[in-house]
């Protein structure tokens, strides 16, 4: 099997409409990243996807719906009718009895604020959404995407579309039509190009707890300090790990398993070790560079000498004066990218995966990358993915 990329033309997408109902998996382009497509009503493409991937059935998909007339006046509050809602309620996805009316009002704010667009939301799911979707779960995590080819692609193939990322399970997430090829390009057939993903990073996922109190189960595209502005209430976080502090997995049991998808500590990971760093390249103490010396002094000597370049990856900045600061203090050559020399945030969340897969292509024996201090907007989202991306992981 070899993945042939198609142009964004109607006749690509009817021709991969029919695929998806015959329960074959097709590359699709979203506004975040590029998703591994397949009828989410359908369990045989559910398996599929699972088996595409090689990820573990324990972790749930996202469902990609399209929604018709979403309503946005300027204040959410001034139209009652419930259109949205209503639209949810037909796709028999969502069991919106089981919310109350407090929580149906917020979940239009959502709806009309940020859909399309990149928030999921997890919500009590009905008998009608394949377990095998949920992780046997009774949530079901659904979001509408901003990409036109995306929604024209969903329209078309008349179903709900179960997407996560085109990648091997834990891997890094492919933001273009030819990184899914070099995914898994021997394991399907078509990918639809719909250019490099604006936004770069996955979406934001909000749950509700069995108290009905919106969390954030993953920071994302959408900005949590948006979502606290559109409900007018301060959301939960999820409480990850030390960023500094990376820990194998755990074993998962019925309570540990993930909520939602995106939520274990080791995911979107290069296959070359990546380090994350206790503070920016200019700030490293001698007790840093101390442990990063010794670690570089375990690194093994075959196939790389001793003396063999390095990776780095900056958050920020002039990548030649990040790379001639960090050869100084580590006595390596350096490979070096950055982000955004401007440190623009959107920048580098769009380059983000992007600039991890070119390092990683290099075969280096390792990655250093800089934390991002910054933790507001997408600098959340940056943050948690460069936590999980170096998290230690069974091998």
């Amino acid at each position: 099997m070899k993945a042939k990329i198609l142009p964004p033309t109607a006749r690509s997408i009817n021709q991969l409409a029919e695929a998806l109902r015959r329960d074959e998996l097709v590359g699709m382009p979203t506004e975040t990243v590029y998703g591994l497509a397949g009828n989410a009503r359908s369990p045989v493409a559910l398996a599929q996807i699972f088996e595409t991937k090689e990820r573990p059935t324990f972790d749930p998909l996202i469902i990609h719906v399209q929604i018709p007339h979403i309503n946005r006046p300027t204040d959410p509050l001034s139209d009652n009718s419930l259109d949205e809602i209503e639209s949810l309620k037909a796709l028999d996805l969502v069991e919106l009895n089981a919310l109350s009316a407090e929580k149906i009002q917020e979940l239009q704010i959502l709806i009309r604020n940020f859909w399309p667009g990149p928030l999921t939301l997890v919500l009590p799911k009905t008998p009608s959404v394949p377990d095998l979707a949920t992780s046997g779960l009774p949530s079901v995590a659904i979001r509408m995407p901003q990409h036109p080819v995306a929604l024209a692609l969903i329209e078309a193939a008349q179903t709900p579309l179960a997407a996560p990322s085109a990648n091997r399970f834990g891997r890094i997430s492919p933001t273009t039509a030819e990184a899914v090829k070099q995914e898994l390009g021997d394991r399907i057939s078509w990918i639809l190009d719909g250019g490099p993903s604006k936004i770069g990073v996955e979406s934001t996922i909000l749950g509700l707890t069995p108290g009905q109190e919106w969390v954030v189960l993953r920071p994302g595209g959408t900005p949590l300090e948006k979502i606290e502005a559109a409900l007018g209430t301060q959301i939960q976080k999820m409480a990850p790990s030390s960023p500094l502090e990376p820990k194998a997995e755990p074993e998962l049991s019925t309570e540990t398993r993930p909520m939602a998808p995106g939520m274990l500590e080791s995911h979107y990971a290069p296959r070359t070790p990546l380090i994350l760093l206790p503070r920016e390249v200019h700030a490293l103490t001698p007790q840093d560079l101390e442990s990063i010396r010794a670690t570089l002094d375990k690194l093994p000597r075959s196939p790389a000498p001793s003396n063999a370049a390095v990776g780095l990856l900056l958050v920020g900045g002039d990548s030649q004066a990040g790379s001639n600061s960090f050869s100084a203090q580590v006595k390596r050559p350096v490979r070096c990218r950055t982000l955004s020399a401007q440190g623009d945030l959107n920048e580098a969340a769009q380059r983000l995966f992007s600039e991890m897969r070119y390092l990683d292509s290099l075969e280096l024996p390792v990655i250093f990358t800089e934390p991002c201090l910054k933790q507001e907007g997408l600098g959340f989202a940056i943050s948690d993915r460069l936590r999980r991306a170096s998290a230690l992981r069974h091998r």
